[in-house]
């Protein structure tokens, strides 16, 4: 007897589920594995470079005051907000890049982190803020920032190629302004809030990476409550329509709470470049074809991070730099590259 047509695509797609969930879980443990190593290595390398069991002892209560000191003051702050900056700036990105069904869709390119430097060269220079202040500061205004691109870019509903052209003019605004103010500054001031715009994690501390990991926990639990809407997004809009996702709300719901993850990250550590576009498409390399997996992007956003900040430190010994150089310097080449594959007759907008 002939099998009913709805039974077959029921049995031919079960086994692709398994084996594309099995290769996420695969991807996602990879990802928090290597993460968990280069954590160990953050806390063990530095100008005094501590053992393992002399890192055990400080964890465990048992160490020297100065060890102690290094490793819960110094190395531990640092190394758990690279974990979460790394986290929410990939899972972002990956909300971005498959709503808007473009690969070259990011919190950088939509203006976000542009507005979010912004204000806070603004409360560095102007009202000398740091820390949990500037932190707050700078994630309600990447919120207000990414409001108002909504808004200007609304027409009977939030769309793809629109929000991205009103937020690349939004970034290039935001970045004229930050201009402008840092001419204006202080001489001596303008390198404190320079080293902070280009992406730093030297002012971590518990109350920020405390905040932040808070937020960033509540954020990742709304947008698992969206997973099913976003899977329909990821088709067009008509079809997720038929499915009974309503688009729109969705969309919106979905977006901002990708904007509140990139404000923590930016909040936590000023505008880290291209982890957000990378993490994604790096992710979704490793998983193979299908829709951007949540869990694989976050976990491979805050390798990146990870990695790249014990490079900024030690690449150079005795010179350390901005961790957003080295993602800058990784990430420029490879949107290069990506713009190069671009092909506008494919959904995924690359070949």
């Amino acid at each position: 007897m002939t099998p009913a047509p709805a039974a077959m695509p029921a049995a031919l797609t079960q086994p692709l589920r398994r084996a594309s969930a099995r290769r996420v879980a695969i991807v996602s443990g990879g990802a928090a594995v290597a993460v968990a190593v280069l954590f160990a290595v953050a806390l063990l390398l530095g100008p005094a470079a501590l053992s393992p069991a002399e890192v055990v002892e400080a964890i465990t209560g048992r160490a020297q005051p100065v060890v102690s000191l290094v490793v819960w003051e110094l190395r531990m702050p640092r190394a758990l907000a690279a974990v979460v900056v790394g986290a929410c700036l990939g899972a972002a990105g990956a909300v971005f890049q498959s709503v808007l069904r473009n690969p070259l869709a990011s919190p950088d390119v939509l203006g976000v982190t542009a507005s979010a430097g912004t204000v806070g060269v603004a409360a560095v220079l102007g009202l000398g803020v740091s820390g949990i202040a500037l932190t707050g500061l700078v994630a309600g205004g990447s919120v207000v920032a990414a409001a108002l691109i909504g808004v200007l870019a609304w027409n009977r509903g939030l769309h793809g190629l629109r929000l991205i052209l009103v937020g690349v003019g939004f970034s290039a605004f935001a970045t004229a302004l930050t201009g402008t103010v840092l001419t204006r500054a202080v001489i001596r001031d303008v390198s404190v809030a320079y080293t902070w715009l280009v992406g730093s994690l030297g002012g971590s501390s518990w109350s920020v990476v405390g905040t932040s990991g808070v937020v960033a926990v509540i954020a990742f639990a709304l947008l698992a409550l969206q997973v099913r809407g976003l899977r329909g997004l990821e088709l067009d809009d008509a079809t997720a329509a038929a499915l009974g996702v309503r688009v729109q709300r969705v969309r919106v719901g979905v977006l901002l709470t990708a904007v509140v993850l990139a404000a923590i990250a930016v909040g936590a550590s000023g505008p880290i470049g291209f982890v957000a576009l990378m993490a994604p498409q790096i992710a979704r390399r490793l998983v193979g074809p299908g829709s951007i997996s949540l869990v694989a992007s976050a976990a491979t956003g805050a390798a990146l991070v990870s990695a790249a900040d014990l490079i900024a430190l030690y690449a150079v010994p005795g010179i350390p730099f901005p961790v957003g150089v080295v993602t800058g310097a990784i990430g420029a080449p490879y949107l290069a590259w990506l713009l190069t594959r671009s092909d506008p007759t494919r959904p995924g907008g690359t070949r």
